[in-house]
């Protein structure tokens, strides 16, 4: 299971009923953020989660609405005692900009590992779910991420018999683990079956509609995307900052074959986004309006 939570759904500058762009994912333990704008940690707390599990931080890219509230969540940490690591995974320049933030928040009783994206993408396996980064359009480098719960086989026990494989190596199977004993080797792969549908989320903001988003959101449970803009009349505003509107996002999640869209980092003058959807509904109907601390249990589908 995939807790999900929009922290904060506003783009350029935090209003006092939306703060900034931030989303947090927590699996099996271990929580991500993707993007820290201002306002991020208000929202963990009164979505009432919690900082200690937050082991890794992506950046869509280093515009301050998407990375102005690292300093302050870097000292929280810290005067918490943590002492574990910290992955921070974003485009070129994350180290020189990440230090730079940090004349405010020097001294820090953890070590921050920095992953630098190279290319036009890269993936990532970390904490039990693989995170793809890949390049999207903006006045800047900017990358979407798509992170997925890869789904094993079912254990084929009768398989395991067929081929005599001791029962005290079962388990360890089913885990993917590959074994060596008794002279022989033993793979998954021999008491699996096929691979199972697995979840997967995508998240895009700041970009134009580009072939790459459809490509890492295709089939994707959850896809939450930026719709800077729900008035028509704005697209060309959209376009010449390289940001979208409700309808082109709308059309990406159609051609993607998605099964929900939420639409997140609106501009301030957009108070009502609500008011837009019936239109944007004519094109892709699981479309929903995203707000702060909208979040939602992405699980695995039951078998039959």
């Amino acid at each position: 299971m995939l807790d999900v939570c929009l922290l904060g759904s506003g783009g350029m500058m935090p209003l006092p009923y939306r703060w900034l762009t931030s989303l947090m994912v927590r699996f099996n333990g271990s929580s991500l953020l993707i993007d820290c704008g201002e306002g991020t940690q208000i929202a963990i707390k009164e979505k009432g989660w919690s900082f200690k599990p937050v082991d890794v931080i992506c950046f869509t890219h280093y515009h301050g609405d998407h990375i102005s509230g690292l300093p302050g969540l870097l000292l929280t940490m810290g005067n918490a005692d943590r002492t574990e690591p910290l992955t921070l995974i974003g485009p070129k320049g994350l180290e020189r900009v990440v230090n730079a933030l940090r004349v405010i928040a020097p001294e820090l009783p953890f070590p921050l590992l920095f992953k630098e994206i190279n290319g036009a993408e890269e993936e990532f396996h970390l904490n039990g779910y693989r995170l793809t980064a890949f390049r999207v359009h903006h006045n800047v480098p900017c990358y979407g991420y798509t992170l997925e719960l890869d789904r094993a086989g079912k254990f084929q026990p009768e398989e395991a018999l067929r081929l005599e494989i001791p029962q005290m190596y079962w388990s360890r199977l089913q885990k993917g683990e590959t074994i060596l004993a008794e002279g022989k080797t033993f793979t998954p792969e021999m008491v699996l079956g096929p691979a199972r549908k697995g979840i997967k989320l995508t998240y895009c903001t700041d970009t134009r509609p580009v072939p790459s988003i459809v490509e890492h959101a295709m089939h994707s449970d959850l896809f939450i995307c930026e719709g800077m803009y729900g008035e028509k009349e704005k697209e060309a505003k959209a376009r010449e900052y390289r940001h979208m509107t409700f309808y082109e996002a709308a059309r990406l999640a159609k051609e993607a074959e998605v099964k929900e869209l939420w639409l997140t980092h609106y501009s301030p003058s957009l108070t009502h986004p609500e008011e837009y959807m019936e239109e944007v509904r004519k094109i892709f109907p699981a479309a929903k309006a995203g707000k702060d601390r909208k979040s939602v249990e992405l699980e695995f589908e039951k078998e039959a």
